[in-house]
């Protein structure tokens, strides 16, 4: 599972030094960042392409079917771990990375807050399509393209127990906004400000917020504070495979407050634009649910089991490998 968004909490500035050097040292070829955004130059297509992955369970398991499917179509594949956007982002605009698995609403925001600054009002929003047009605006004079988004989508997502649901009749947010209860969140610190966590589930839904419980996002700590009772609601993600295990059931986003963050591969143009590329990653589109990525999520979170392995079985069993 992977904390939504840009609340997962990045390396230290030394680590992440030497993440950058070693970055730089592993891939040593692709274009310079002075040529980046020639957009109008035929898009490439490099039979030797480097697969990025953020280095947690969603991203390797993405980045693992992105170099399977991708291997099957006659490209040669590697792989290259690097835990922050800050650094991968900089590494697909030069060509250190080809492609990397990306979440279209946090993504534009990320992009048009480096573009025009940390206070440019967000692009991101509920709607895919407009999502989708800034997120393609914003990549393009990076280099970047962006391919089209699948049926699998990773937004923040508020659960409470399945008791509490019961006792109070609760689907929906809406549900819980018109009961009147008090909630205390299981949350990160940052959703006190964050517009998609408290102040949005107040103002959208009316839901009384009388604290925010600083045990992070989706975290064991936060979900076992809402089994205990000591908080009624927890922040955590739409592909969380784990709340079976402390008895909570998600409460749906019936306003649509959460962004599109729909999973979207982005390429490098100059050396992964060409056709072949996106035919093959287009493959898993076709498939990939919300509920296969939980799926997926749990058989490594809590069987154990490595994402290759679990990659592979599930693109033999959709039938896109033999």
């Amino acid at each position: 599972m992977r904390p939504p968004g840009k609340k997962r909490t990045w390396p230290p500035t030394a680590l992440a030094g030497v993440l950058l050097f070693a970055l730089a040292a592993a891939c040593s070829t692709g274009p310079s960042l002075e040529n980046r955004g020639e957009v109008t130059a035929p898009p490439g297509d490099s039979h030797q392409l480097t697969v990025g992955s953020a280095g947690f369970t969603e991203s390797d398991l993405l980045a693992q079917m992105y170099a399977l499917l991708l291997d099957r179509a006659g490209y040669r594949t590697s792989f290259l771990t690097v835990a922050n956007r800050e650094l991968y982002e900089p590494a697909l605009e030069s060509g250190q990375i080809d492609v990397v698995a990306e979440y279209a609403a946090t993504f534009a925001d990320w992009l048009n807050a480096k573009t025009n600054g940390p206070d440019a009002p967000p692009v991101g929003s509920p709607d895919l399509d407009t999502t989708m047009k800034a997120l393609r605006r914003l990549a393009a004079p990076r280099g970047l393209t962006v391919l089209d988004p699948g049926r699998a989508v990773d937004q923040n997502a508020f659960a409470v127990t399945a008791a509490y649901a019961r006792e109070h009749r609760l689907k929906t947010l809406s549900d819980l906004g018109a009961s009147g209860l008090k909630v205390r969140l299981a949350a990160g610190d940052e959703c006190v400000q964050r517009p998609y966590c408290a102040p949005g589930l107040e103002k959208v839904y009316g839901i009384d917020i009388v604290a925010v419980d600083p045990k992070g996002v989706g975290t064991t700590q936060a979900k076992r504070a809402v089994e205990s009772g000591q908080d009624q609601m927890v922040l955590t993600t739409t592909t969380d495979a784990t709340l079976d295990q402390f008895g909570l059931v998600l409460l749906a986003d019936d306003k649509h407050l959460q962004n599109a963050d729909y999973i979207v591969p982005v390429v490098n143009r100059a050396r992964a634009g060409a056709p072949g590329v996106t035919d093959a990653l287009d493959r898993l589109n076709e498939v990939l649910t919300t509920a296969d990525l939980a799926s997926l999520n749990q058989q490594v979170d809590s069987w154990r089991r490595l994402p290759e392995d679990v990659a592979r079985t599930y693109l033999k069993d959709k039938g896109l490998l033999e």
